[in-house]
């Protein structure tokens, strides 16, 4: 039994040491051709660093694309929150109905609506009615300038996110007595008075009616002209308003939900409300936040593809670099690759040294870029007190397609060294 065991346990030794020998083998082959690629860039420094240079661009252009993407979602996102992302605008868009003489009347929304959604939809913090009219006030010395004026309730501040400048907003008590007071705009209140706090204890003359001016007030975040409220604002108790129109039909009603989540089954719901209590004809449509941020995002996202296309181009025209590169340097080392062929390196092992010489060049490139495109936010967060996001996806992306260029341009130069004749080759002058 011990006899017919032993052949099999030479036979297992025999397969191990000649695994490990393979794997020496392997191992020297690898370090050898290192040596050789480092030996190569040490030989021609300037030459391989003007083909990098392209590498160097191209890597860092990723990075810093992603994170302008990112940076401009961040953005979004804290213009969302800072305009209140739980806000639903209903608006009237249109859509005639027959009046009793057979002419064609708007079918506006009514402040019963507001209340109607307010008892039927669960979750609701404000709602504020907006009606909407322009008029010339007078502002005194003689003098009227034309303004817009919306009459809101004072839930319209927290609705809007608000910020009171100087004074105050006009509360409950004002609505409930139908006080003739009003809030001006941060830019009418300097256009008109020269600063804020001047504008506040003021009169304006509105029809013939004064209205004291306890407040002045401005947007938290600049909404490009995406907003009701123009430089030329002046907002009133609704009541008031009422007054000078003479009629209590709105075309937008703003709410908000407790809960951002809720917006979307809330939005849908007040739009079945208002429909339901008015004609068929009419045409009614809700405006959120949520569907700004996802045009923004998606603004975001296309520039963002752009400019990664861009960059992507410019690693392109960079391997375009390393392969002319490469192909000279294989001209410049035909004698070389004779000997080695001569002293018994293989076709294999020939490809695989300047495939690794075209990796390492293109890898060099790569992580020197990446590093440049990382080093942008992270000083800019380091030193200041801005936060830009960073994406080590994309310092992943860009390692991973320099590796990629590499061995796409370098295949051709590598396959031309390994199929060169060593007979000729030790005859190349």
């Amino acid at each position: 039994m011990a006899v017919t065991q032993e052949p099999a346990k030479r036979q297992q030794r025999a397969s191990s040491f000649e695994s490990t020998l393979k794997s020496a083998k392997t191992t020297l082959v690898f370090s050898e051709t290192l040596r050789l690629a480092l030996d190569s860039f040490r030989a021609s420094k300037v030459r391989f660093l003007l083909t990098m240079l392209g590498m160097i661009i191209g890597s860092a252009s990723i990075v810093l694309v992603v994170t302008v993407g990112l940076t401009g979602r961040q953005y979004a996102m804290a213009t969302l929150n800072s305009i209140g992302p739980n806000m639903v605008e209903m608006q009237y868009r249109g859509g005639a109905t027959s009046g009793p003489d057979n002419t064609s009347t708007p079918d506006y929304m009514t402040k019963e609506d507001e209340q109607a959604v307010l008892d039927q939809v669960p979750g609701l913090a404000f709602s504020s009615p907006m009606l909407e009219f322009h008029a010339p006030v007078a502002i005194g010395g003689g003098q009227s300038r034309d303004v817009m004026l919306l009459g809101v309730s004072p839930r319209y501040k927290d609705v809007r996110s608000l910020a009171v400048l100087d004074g105050r907003f006009f509360d409950d008590e004002d609505t409930v007595e139908h006080e003739k007071v009003c809030v001006m705009n941060e830019p009418l209140a300097k256009k008109i008075y020269g600063s804020v706090n001047a504008a506040v204890g003021r009169t304006l003359v509105l029809n013939g009616i004064p209205v004291d001016v306890i407040g002045v007030f401005k947007l938290r975040v600049d909404l490009f002209g995406e907003s009701e409220i123009s430089d030329d604002t002046v907002l009133l108790p609704y009541p008031v308003a009422r007054y000078f129109t003479g009629t209590d039909t709105v075309k937008e009603i703003f709410f908000t939900t407790k809960n951002p989540e809720d917006v979307p089954r809330a939005a849908d719901r007040i739009l079945d409300i208002i429909r339901s209590r008015h004609r068929k004809t009419s045409n009614y449509n809700y405006m959120t936040m949520t569907a700004i941020l996802d045009t923004m995002s998606k603004v975001a996202d296309y520039i963002t593809y752009v400019l990664t296309a861009a960059a992507f181009i410019t690693l392109v025209v960079s391997g375009v670099g390393i392969m002319n590169s490469m192909l000279a340097n294989v001209t410049a080392r035909i004698r070389e690759i004779g000997i080695r062929k001569a002293l018994g390196a293989t076709a294999r092992e020939i490809r695989v040294q300047f495939l690794t010489e075209a990796v390492f060049l293109s890898l060099c490139g790569g992580i020197v870029g990446t590093l440049l495109g990382l080093a942008v936010p992270l000083s800019v967060n380091f030193f200041t007190d801005v936060h830009i996001p960073m994406s080590w996806i994309s310092a992943v992306v860009a390692l991973l397609t320099s590796v990629l260029v590499g061995v796409i341009f370098g295949t051709l130069p590598a396959n031309r060294a390994a199929a060169l004749d060593p007979v000729e080759t030790l005859k190349y002058e």
